[in-house]
């Protein structure tokens, strides 16, 4: 059993503060409100301290802080995924592991906890090689890989869990080392997808993949053309090409003065494909066929262009969003789902996506907790919060689509997907729950590790 907690005190931490190298903000220092924030502002945490660690002994000297005091760790590098209040831990940030190093004949890449992806994808420009990064260039990798992540890739190099050969470790008792596959299967196997709970990764050890020739872009169709367009994506995937990543989105932009003025006011339709090679986009021929593109840019392509065309925000805001893996898209799922989209009450739900799963995400080639084998889709609404708007209709939008997609849900979703509110019971089945659990209770008998996401 998890030790019973007991709430911080302050003189410690204050003391905690006084020894470390790098820096610690109490919640009397005018900063704190500002560091304590995660990426979604709606999410209020209200962590007893925020820690800056400069190294490894620094973060023993918070491991063991938490300890006297009853407290909890929890690491956040950049503030996604954040999922509570974190009352009673000190929220500790990861900035000053900052090292990136590549081997582009061994395919590897070695990444401290506190980079960015935006800074991976610089340091493989021109190699010919690409890491498994998500969507936004401003998510750290630690985050992204230890809690699973898809990516435009996933389909020929699996979940970014997948890449991770091996890490270095911070135990709750202080010991630093490398683990992998033959040192500690059965920590690797829960640092795949549910990283926080085991220890403090320092550093990961990374596969890239060749993909020298890639080539994408997007195609934007009128609203009208919603169902169409999906039906020939869904009809696409299922003899889709390994090499080919392939998102769909309606898009329902509000009239508000922060968007451009293409799009503001706007619905339409949007196709963003990835091909490892030019031949993989071969089935947008049957898209382009069930309907004339309004605009097409496709053609050869970096990450650092793909990082680009995503359109991620790289600064954070309020909003809500949820994410549900599917088992399919029959016609009467897509039909409902589109004619619920373009009812009025609707106007909150800004994007609704769906990336196309399979290839290799069915057959996991390493063992982890994270896995999507045997769904075919995973979508994303999201909710953003604009100024003066009310919350409520957005929460009514995402509620009615959970509602809606339910009969359609795969039983497993990946940990980086997962609302605030939602725990790792679904992402996977009771027996590899209990297992977590059990791996987690080995290596942190004291409870002072953050239970992230972990169901008591």
């Amino acid at each position: 059993m998890t030790a019973p907690q007991r709430p911080g005190t302050m003189p410690d931490l204050a003391s905690l503060a006084s020894s470390l190298s790098g820096r610690v903000t109490l919640p009397d220092d005018p900063a704190f409100d500002a560091e304590r924030m995660p990426w979604n502002l709606a999410i209020d945490q209200r962590p007893l301290a925020v820690a800056h660690p400069a190294g490894v002994d620094d973060l023993r000297a918070i491991l063991a802080a938490a300890r006297d005091t009853g407290a909890t760790v929890a690491v956040q590098p950049t503030g996604h995924g954040a999922s509570g209040a974190l009352e009673g831990a000190i929220l500790t940030r990861m900035g000053a592991f900052d090292r990136i190093e590549v081997d582009a004949a061994a395919r590897t890449a070695t990444i401290g906890a506190g980079v960015l992806w935006g800074a991976v994808i610089a340091a493989l420009e021109g190699t010919g090689l690409v890491a498994p990064s998500g969507t936004s260039r401003v998510v750290s990798p630690a985050g992204y890989l230890l809690g699973g992540g898809h990516s435009w890739v996933s389909r020929w190099a699996g979940l970014g869990a997948q890449s991770l050969r091996a890490a270095w470790l911070l135990r709750p008792d202080g010991t630093h080392e490398r683990v992998d596959d033959a040192s500690d299967p059965e920590t690797m196997w829960a640092l795949r997808g549910a990283g926080a709970l085991v220890g403090i990764v320092t550093e990961l050890e990374v596969d890239l993949h060749e993909a020298p020739a890639m080539a994408g872009g997007m195609l934007t169709f009128e609203a009208v053309d919603g169902p169409a367009v999906l039906r020939a994506v869904r009809d696409a995937a299922a003899d889709a090409p390994e090499g080919l990543g392939l998102f769909c989105s309606t898009m329902r932009m509000p009239d508000v003065p922060m968007l451009p003025e293409e799009v503001r006011g706007r619905s339409f339709t949007t196709v963003e494909v990835l091909g490892r090679s030019a031949s993989d986009l071969a089935p947008l021929e049957a898209i382009r066929t069930a309907a004339t593109p309004t605009s097409e840019r496709i053609g050869p392509i970096t990450q650092a262009g793909l990082a680009a065309m995503s359109m991620e925000p790289e600064e954070p805001s309020p909003g809500g969003g949820s994410s549900h893996a599917l088992d399919g898209l029959p016609d009467d799922a897509i039909d409902e789902l589109l004619e619920w989209r373009a009812r009025d009450e609707q106007w909150a739900l800004v994007a609704l996506t769906l990336r196309m799963l399979g290839g290799v995400l069915d057959a996991p080639r390493r063992p982890g907790f994270a896995s999507l084998a045997g769904a075919a889709w995973i979508t994303h609404a999201l909710v953003p919060q604009f100024p003066g708007a009310p919350i409520q209709p957005g929460l009514a939008s995402l509620a009615g689509l959970d509602a809606l997609l339910g009969p359609h849900r795969s039983t497993r979703m990946v940990p980086t997907f997962l609302g605030p509110d939602e725990t790792l019971e679904q992402c996977g089945s009771a027996e590899e729950v209990a297992h977590l659990r059990h791996i987690r209770d080995a290596a942190d008998p004291d409870g002072v590790l953050h239970e992230w996401r972990l169901p008591r």
